[in-house]
């Protein structure tokens, strides 16, 4: 592939399905813009009801989250996250994300690189997640909704 031949391109919301974020919770939905292979980058939507809590991960790679609507924490700081506002999370990080109460639906806008290691109570590595994984449940629920998918990792 030569540079000349990647050109800027635009991804619609409308053209990509909320993907329960199983098996961690079906009440978590993704939206996957973008899993890329190069770079083990992922370009996400995650939506989750007010209260929700995901398990404690650690992060192998940055992170950048933009709220988009609702508000959440992480158990382990004291600052919460509101619309508009933008978290950077440094590669290595460890913590425990949960959807503020009374905060109403979040909605955040995710930037990962690397992988993502879902941890248990004694810090053991329970899952991994990354591009892959990603692209695996997105086909995954695409065939089982029989929604034909588009190429999440491309770069057109």
């Amino acid at each position: 592939m030569l540079y000349e031949q990647i050109h800027t391109a635009v991804i619609d919301d409308e053209s990509i399905p909320w993907v329960p974020f199983a098996p961690y919770s079906n009440e978590v939905m993704l939206k996957y813009f973008k899993c890329d292979p190069i770079r083990g980058e992922t370009i996400t939507l995650l939506k989750a009801p007010a209260g929700a809590q995901l398990p404690k991960h650690h992060h192998s790679g940055t992170v950048i989250v933009y709220t988009v609507k609702g508000s959440w924490k992480y158990l382990e700081h004291d600052w919460i996250a509101g619309p508009g506002s933008i978290v950077f999370e440094t590669a290595a990080s460890s913590h425990t994300p949960q959807v503020v109460e009374n905060g109403g639906e979040l909605i955040t806008l995710n930037i990962v690189v690397g992988d993502l290691l879902f941890l248990g109570e004694n810090d053991q590595v329970l899952a991994i997640e990354n591009w892959k994984s990603g692209v695996e449940r997105y086909l995954a629920y695409c065939r089982a909704a029989d929604i034909e998918p588009v190429d999440i990792t491309a770069f057109h």
